[in-house]
């Protein structure tokens, strides 16, 4: 495991809590598009990657990182929250 969450981390993790398989290719063609229209992921689903990231990592994430729109940014609040460690 590294300090930063790639997204082939990302995909494993939307697979695991949302059930919906997105490749890492994927997610990075389409780090803009919104979750919801193009992957069918909603917030809900983001709350279970958010709480298994904490638990991965022992770091709380940031406030609403679940209200994240998009792929990219998620992952830029995740790993902002893991290099800060707050």
């Amino acid at each position: 495991m590294s300090d930063r969450i790639t997204v082939e981390e990302l995909s494993e993790l939307i697979r695991k809590a949302a059930g919906v398989t997105v490749s890492p290719e994927e997610l990075l063609r389409q780090a803009d598009s919104g979750f919801d229209s193009a992957f069918g992921i909603d917030s809900l689903a983001l709350l279970g990657i958010v709480g298994e990231l904490e638990n991965r990592y022992g770091t709380p994430m940031p406030p609403d990182a679940e209200k994240s729109k998009t792929p990219r940014q998620f992952l830029e609040l995740a790993n902002s929250a893991l290099l800060t460690g707050a």
